[in-house]
């Protein structure tokens, strides 16, 4: 019996799966705040209809809006960041409707680790403050892109301004 609990252990040290590299329940919730929209499609309000035993004409009208001819979730004040998702309880900064949760959100960040993620733990050891977090503000502005390097896993671009 020994052998085979070694054995599952075995495979499990061997999984090729990457590791995970970020913790969201040691981070300020960036990715629910410094996004005006979140997007959501006809199966995101069908989820979220059945979350609150809505139809999906009211969870549309109660739980989205149109930002700019686009579906996405209304937005709440929130005390760090001004406005977050509506969905974002202010105090725990988790996300109140995990399992109905959109697409977009389930996605994110789609790699082993998360830039927001990085940049507070980052900014924690420079201050020496495991409470700090920082302020981000995303702007899009349009630029021109190339691509520099591509390894195959990731690609490195590089921006400049459109003149």
């Amino acid at each position: 019996m020994e052998g085979k609990t070694l054995s599952v252990m075995a495979r499990k040290l061997t999984d090729n799966k990457p590791a995970v590299k970020f913790d969201c329940s040691k981070c300020p919730a960036y990715c629910c705040s410094v996004y005006e929209r979140v997007s959501v499609n006809k199966r995101d309000l069908k989820r979220l209809a059945k979350h609150f035993n809505l139809t999906v004409e009211q969870a549309q009208r109660r739980h989205t809006k149109l930002h700019s001819g686009e579906r996405v979730l209304r937005r709440s004040p929130d005390p760090i960041f001004g406005e977050a998702c509506k969905f974002l309880d202010p105090e725990t900064r988790g996300c109140t409707i995990y399992d109905a949760r959109p697409s977009v959100c389930r996605e994110y960040p789609d790699r082993t680790t998360c830039a927001y993620y990085d940049l507070l733990k980052f900014e924690r050891r420079q201050q020496g403050d495991p409470n700090v977090i920082p302020l981000v503000q995303i702007s899009f502005r349009e630029v021109e892109k190339k691509v520099v390097e591509d390894d195959g896993d990731e690609m490195v671009w590089e921006w400049s301004p459109i003149r």
